[in-house]
């Protein structure tokens, strides 16, 4: 047993590995007395131990139906919302992205994906009264390098983006040092990744998952003859991702790629995209399934504009939203809607 895992005291921990305790059933066969004796711990100590192996056991049994509707928190907080940092924006997904489920961004090259991404990033770090949730967001890339010039653009540029929020709030947040950041280049690194975001969640050092991109995860590991074997793979991280969502009240967003349609039919089949659009999201309809919200970005070009000046972000899919897009650029400060 990995008792790292666990969110428990190093010195607790430390005791664990002394007294060669390897199973948390040996820990549930034991008293408190004999724990305290065998552990040389605190009253207190064992007591929290109990607590944190007892509610891990039962965080992993099954819910009904019933239970899921009389759990006035859970229930709560598949209706919160973590705000994008922008009204217009937060109008469009009736208060921001649900804090339980799987959001995906999808969009073009250029589309702002990513400069939305790193602003959720920020947005999650202000007081509940702001529309944040005051915890750290956790940033898995798995193409490029980190941004991190733009990042600390969009820091210096917080007071122009959120002038709902007093300067000395502003101030008090260290937003560079509550950003996590991974690098996962394939599939295997991505699965260590999981295993330490739990560790994270369970903190309460991070609030947030932003993935950018599951595309680019899928793309070399698997061809056209290894459909199968790959929608395997992708209800797995799905289902995986949704657990680490439900347990700990956490959004995952995650950005993906687009690819063109081959017929009408094949995209309508799913209603996975925009209509109008020549372009779907990548990953078909295997990963579509596994998602609570998708959201579309597009650079669009309008007559008196300059060529890709305005863009737009449509909800494809939610089940608690219709079809619906709004306009919004990107400016220095960040990405702001236009009413």
């Amino acid at each position: 047993m990995d008792w790292d895992q666990f969110d428990l005291n190093p010195k607790t921990i430390a005791a664990l590995k002394k007294a060669d305790i390897k199973s948390v059933k040996e820990i549930l066969n034991l008293s408190g007395a004999d724990l305290q004796r065998l552990m040389k711990l605190s009253s207190a100590d064992i007591q929290c131990l109990l607590k944190t192996v007892s509610h891990t056991l039962r965080r992993n049994s099954m819910v009904t139906a019933l239970q899921l509707y009389q759990d006035k928190d859970r229930f709560t907080s598949q209706h919160q919302k973590l705000s994008l940092g922008c009204p217009v924006l937060d109008s469009l997904l009736k208060g921001g992205i649900p804090l339980v489920g799987i959001t995906e961004l999808a969009g073009e090259s250029s589309a702002g994906k990513t400069q939305l991404g790193l602003q959720l990033c920020l947005c999650v770090q202000y007081p509940h009264q702001y529309g944040g949730l005051e915890s750290g967001a956790v940033y898995i890339g798995t193409e490029d390098v980190f941004p991190s010039k733009r990042l600390q653009q969009l820091i210096d540029q917080q007071h122009k983006l959120r002038a709902d929020v007093p300067a000395e709030i502003i101030q008090k947040i260290r937003f560079g040092n509550n950003i996590f950041v991974e690098q996962a280049a394939d599939l295997d690194t991505f699965q260590q990744c999981l295993a330490r975001l739990s560790l994270l969640l369970a903190r309460g050092m991070a609030r947030l998952v932003l993935i950018d991109s599951m595309a680019a995860l899928f793309r070399a590991e698997f061809g056209p003859a290894d459909a199968a074997l790959k929608a395997r793979h992708l209800q797995a991280f799905g289902a995986q991702l949704h657990s680490l969502s439900t347990r700990f009240s956490t959004p995952i967003v995650c950005i993906n790629q687009v690819t063109d349609a081959v017929s009408e039919s094949e995209a309508a089949q799913c209603s996975c995209r925009v209509v109008g659009s020549r372009v779907t999201p990548a990953l078909g309809i295997t990963w579509s399934n596994q998602l609570l919200m998708r959201l579309m970005a597009r650079r669009v070009w309008l007559p008196g504009h300059g060529p890709g000046s305005r863009r737009t972000l449509s909800v494809v899919f939610a089940p608690h939203l219709p079809p619906s897009f709004c306009y919004y650029t990107v400016q220095l400060e960040g990405v702001k809607g236009i009413r």
